[in-house]
């Protein structure tokens, strides 16, 4: 037993989306229930009345299984009281009442659980009752019949019941799919800490932002940014205090540019700024202005004392420069800065901006 909890508890981490969805089916299928408790009442029925009592309560087990992870329980819970009500519906009133349309329900729920092989082995079987069951109904009269225009509505509220349960289950598979796309791509494109750009992301938007800035002719300038002494400061105060600082440092960046602009992490304490139609005179401000805001930063409430500068090496691409050399020509900047004293912006040499553009990538 303790060996099963363990492997509904894996799958449940597996598909927490699946889990979650048959939770609110099983919300969904007892609401109907109680409306077929009635339904059956009226029409004179109080065997299939009283059978719809029984489907509550199993529903609302099944729900609390769910809950307490006891995923294999809630399945098979499921799976007797369909199986068993839509035998019983179909027995005591007839095919025509479509009941067996509630079978149908299980195909895409078997292939969302299971793994593929005993999905389609649960199909087929599937298959061979919903079959079984259609035959029976040729030798076998219906034991409680209801009029022609009563099963006629019971088919309509059937039929009415699986299509939006279908519609519903549809919508819920696109929404996930869609938002499993997100996370992907959020976790492949961000940094995890900072929640920036990584660095790969920062490569491939520069260099669509290249190709349009040279059919444009445009400016671009980089900014490449090192916080001073951060070695001490995980040193010091340890690496959560140093997480926290670049948590922070993040969002300044961040908040600190234009609509434009793009900011990403490069690097353990780096961090790179990609600045659109940006000449030498408005990058040296711009990095200025980070330079001083992330000085004035209070970081009381994290250590007391602490403080917190950067310097910034900035570079412009030239007309006929690659991406990795602008870079390089910031990262010399950066590094003259630390070597001045630190807590400064140093613009790179000019000197290699008519260096031929070349295909190697950062």
């Amino acid at each position: 037993m303790p060996n099963n909890n363990k492997t509904d508890i894996h799958r449940s981490e597996q598909r927490p989306e699946f889990w979650a969805l048959s939770m609110r089916c099983c919300q969904l299928a007892a609401t109907v229930d109680i409306a077929f408790f009635f339904i059956f009442l009226w029409l004179g029925s109080p065997v299939l009345a009283w059978v719809n009592v029984i489907s509550v309560a199993m529903y609302a087990y099944a729900y609390r299984a769910f809950r307490d992870r006891r995923n294999r329980l809630a399945v098979m819970l499921i799976r007797i009281e369909v199986l068993v009500h839509a035998a019983l519906g179909t027995v005591l009133i007839g095919w025509d009442s479509g009941f067996h349309y509630f079978l149908l329900m299980f195909v895409p729920a078997l292939f969302a659980s299971m793994h593929l092989r005993s999905a389609w082995i649960l199909a087929i079987c599937l298959w061979g009752y919903y079959v079984g069951l259609y035959v029976l109904m040729w030798f076998v009269d219906p034991l409680q019949p209801i009029s022609a225009d009563a099963l006629l509505y019971v088919n309509i509220f059937n039929f009415t019941v699986v299509f939006l349960m279908f519609a519903y289950l549809t919508m819920f598979y696109v929404v996930t799919v869609t938002r499993a796309h997100r996370r992907l791509a959020r976790m492949a494109t961000t940094d995890p800490l900072t929640s920036l750009f990584n660095r790969r992301h920062m490569v491939a938007l520069t260099e669509k932002l290249l190709a349009r800035e040279k059919r444009q002719h445009g400016e671009l300038a980089l900014l490449l940014m090192d916080l001073d002494h951060f070695k001490e400061i995980n040193d010091q105060h340890g690496h959560e205090v140093g997480d926290r600082v670049l948590e922070r440092v993040a969002v300044l960046l961040r908040n600190q540019g234009r609509e434009q602009d793009f900011v990403g992490r490069w690097g353990g304490e780096e961090f790179l700024a990609v600045l659109p139609e940006t000449d030498p005179q408005q990058a040296a401000q711009a990095a200025e202005r980070i330079r001083l805001a992330v000085q004035g930063l209070d970081w009381s409430d994290l250590v007391p004392g602490l403080e917190v500068t950067l310097c910034v090496g900035c570079s412009q691409l030239g007309e006929r420069e690659s991406f990795s050399n602008a870079i390089a020509r910031a990262d010399r900047a950066l590094y003259r800065a630390k070597a001045e004293g630190r807590n400064q912006v140093a613009q790179a040499d000019a000197e290699a901006s008519a260096t031929p553009l070349q295909e190697s990538s950062v």
